[in-house]
């Protein structure tokens, strides 16, 4: 791998973001929206101890959106490139799939940690989210969640052939994640089978983490074991979407 190629391609793909306005606002703006509605949701929703429930659920939320927004950008962008056969161009030259997957990664991690940044801020700011740990935990969570969401597009996107396939991901990779995460209730309760699934699955640390930030006081223990884990699923999927990368579309 050669640095001056992946920082060069991951200049090429931010470029190619900066003037996409409409990709700019979904990354963007639609978490930020999505919390709102949450927030507006559960404005006078009380949880059984007497406190808000959105500051129970925003942080979850805040590590669900931003992750789930992302993945789709990711992977459509990615498959994007195959089918327009700029990838097939690209290794034509001399540039490996590592520098390739690795600009990539880089690309979408920025994006990624300036959408974290924003999400983050709106909630605790904005939206008067209460968290009990340190603010800057939970943008750094945030963060890996987003990146996270990124890794994960990057390999997923080997398997589609259309953008409307990718599209279809969401349903069957990330929507079970999304009911098993611990978002409508705490893992530990789920049926056997299911929890032990659940442990298998990288949102389920990613939600643990933002839950742990928003009801503990002293939490950063708890939350770089589960950051930990996010962090091995991260650079499993950038290593797998390199493994798997395919030149073109057929």
């Amino acid at each position: 791998m050669s640095p001056r190629l992946t920082l060069a391609t991951a200049a090429r793909v931010l470029g190619q973001i900066r003037h996409d306005r409409r990709t700019i606002a979904l990354l963007l703006i639609v978490p930020c929206v999505l919390l709102g509605l949450g927030a507006w949701i559960f404005a006078d929703t009380k949880t059984m101890a007497g406190g808000n429930l959105f500051d129970q659920i925003g942080g979850p939320l805040l590590g669900i959106f931003p992750f789930v927004v992302i993945f789709l950008v990711t992977s459509i962008a990615t498959l994007r490139e195959r089918q327009s056969g700029t990838l097939e161009r690209l290794l034509t030259l001399p540039l490996g799939k590592g520098d390739l997957i690795a600009g990539y990664a880089i690309a979408f991690g920025v994006v990624a940690a300036v959408q974290a940044t924003v999400a983050c801020g709106f909630a605790v700011y904005v939206l008067g989210l209460d968290v009990r740990g340190p603010v800057w935990l939970l943008l750094v969570v945030a963060v890996m969640d987003a990146l996270l969401g990124s890794a994960l597009g990057l390999f997923v996107s080997a398997f589609a052939v259309t953008e409307f396939q990718a599209v279809q991901f969401m349903p069957a990779f990330v929507l079970p994640q999304f009911l098993l995460c611990g978002l409508f209730g705490p893992r530990d309760e789920l049926p056997e089978g299911l929890r032990q699934f659940s442990d298998l699955l990288p949102l389920s640390y990613a939600v643990d983490a933002m839950t742990t930030i928003t009801t503990k006081a002293d939490a950063t223990g708890d939350v770089l074991l589960d950051m930990l884990v996010v962090l091995g699923f991260v650079v499993a999927g950038v290593v797998l979407g390199a493994a798997t990368l395919r030149r073109r579309t057929p």
